[in-house]
């Protein structure tokens, strides 16, 4: 049966991560686990599947996995239903209210840093070594701030390496200290609410993550200012410390194609303080999970969906599980020209630039069933009209098939005819 498309909201957002885990505890939502697991490839293998764990004993602490590994608990942390994902994102404004506040829980365990206090995952048999994956790393620069989610290779006690994009906020501030010789101040939040997750793992514009994040849950987003200056949210766990000039080998490293990506020289993180709550549950985020996927993936479904509604009606949106939830879209419109489909395309690719291969719909074709989507593409599609070709463009460098990131994308246009529709609507008993 097609999923109804629906703005409504079904109740209101997660308010902080540990409310988040009693409401999928509360609705058994969330498995727990009481016997001892190990951080080391183990924690990692009983994620598999996607169904979110609590560990009462993570090599002595506490620790969760997969609590939003899935486009309904994506949903459920929003306060939304999934099928109106991309609808609901797409009308939520970049603004919100953000509130500097004097102290936090994290404040309870003050100490100097020692990540091997930490529950920090080995994932993978051939990783680079343990890696924080769910931390929201922000810095500051002269009154300029990021907030997102990288990567973080444990190098030591108190190193890290940081996976820095050439291009995006984090490497262009880091960049600028470098330039005047300076290293540039981190925080590194572990734990914390779902949707300022959510937000950080948004692309939206500078400085607005947090503003972002509040307007996700209409409410106001606390911060925490460091003694190296950086504002942090709320969180199970902090590390506090400067980007430098030094580098280090980062990687093998797991990344959301289930592939290896590439090691890279990469900027270290010198940690100079570490803060916790006295009983912190670490948060773990599997490389190539559902998680992983959902907050990597899903955030670029609605800027897809407002640049594909600037050249037509878009009814929906669809990053598929089938192409990593990140290089395949499906675009739902109400077709009013022949040239609609075109335009979505193209459009769609210009919104998220690692996007690969683009099918456009129409309204009676269920985006979320595969059955139906292949449908579309067998009775609605031509090869030699349909199908535009975008070869040696740019796309993503996690993407297997593309050399140094340069591929071929492909739009497919799966919709009926406007002056031949007898031909191809569907007969429903």
């Amino acid at each position: 049966m097609m999923k109804r498309a629906i703005s409504a909201l079904d109740r209101q957002p997660a308010m902080s991560f540990r409310d988040f885990l009693e409401d999928l505890r509360s609705s058994g939502s969330i498995d727990e686990i009481s016997g001892p697991v190990s951080p080391y490839m183990e924690a990692a293998a009983l994620s598999v599947g996607g169904k979110p764990l609590f560990f009462n004993d993570l090599d002595g602490h506490r620790g969760c996995m997969n609590i939003l590994g899935s486009r309904d608990l994506l949903a459920r942390a929003l306060g939304i239903t999934s099928d109106a994902m991309a609808s609901h994102l797409a009308q939520v404004e970049y603004s919100g209210r953000v509130v500097e506040v004097d102290s936090s829980p994290f404040q309870e365990v003050v100490a100097r840093p020692d990540l091997r206090l930490l529950p920090v995952m080995t994932h993978f048999a051939g990783d680079g070594g343990p890696y924080i994956t769910s931390g929201v790393v922000t810095t500051e620069l002269d009154g300029h701030m990021n907030a997102c989610v990288h990567r973080l290779m444990v190098l030591g006690g108190d190193s890290l390496a940081a996976r820095l994009v050439p291009g995006r906020h984090t490497h262009l501030l880091y960049e600028a200290a470098i330039a005047e010789g300076r290293p540039l101040p981190v925080g590194i939040a572990i734990g914390v609410d779902p949707i300022v997750l959510i937000a950080a793992s948004t692309r939206v514009p500078k400085e607005l993550e947090f503003e972002y994040a509040s307007a996700l849950r209409r409410g106001p987003v606390e911060l925490v200012r460091l003694e190296n200056g950086v504002p942090v949210p709320h969180a199970e766990v902090v590390l506090e410390g400067y980007i430098t000039g030094e580098r280090a080998d980062e990687g093998p490293f797991v990344d959301i194609t289930g592939t290896r990506d590439l090691v890279r020289k990469e900027p270290v993180i010198h940690l100079t303080k570490m803060m916790m709550r006295e009983d912190f549950v670490y948060h773990g985020l599997l490389p190539g999970g559902g998680e992983h996927k959902m907050l990597m993936g899903i955030p670029y479904e609605p800027l897809i969906y407002r640049a594909a509604s600037r050249v037509s009606k878009v009814r929906n949106v669809l990053l598929t599980d089938g192409g990593c939830s990140y290089f395949h879209a499906v675009v739902q419109i109400e077709k009013e020209d022949e040239s609609d489909p075109r335009r979505v395309i193209e459009a769609a690719f210009q919104a998220h630039g690692s996007l690969k291969h683009v099918v456009v719909v129409d309204e009676d074709i269920d985006i979320y069933n595969p059955l139906d989507l292949e449908y579309a593409i067998a009775t609605r599609m031509r090869g030699d009209e349909d199908l535009y070709i975008y070869p040696k463009v740019r796309g993503s460098t996690l993407d297997p098939r593309s050399e140094n990131g340069i591929t071929t994308k492909v739009g497919i246009d799966a919709t009926m005819r406007l002056d031949k529709l007898w031909k191809f609507q569907r007969v429903r008993s």
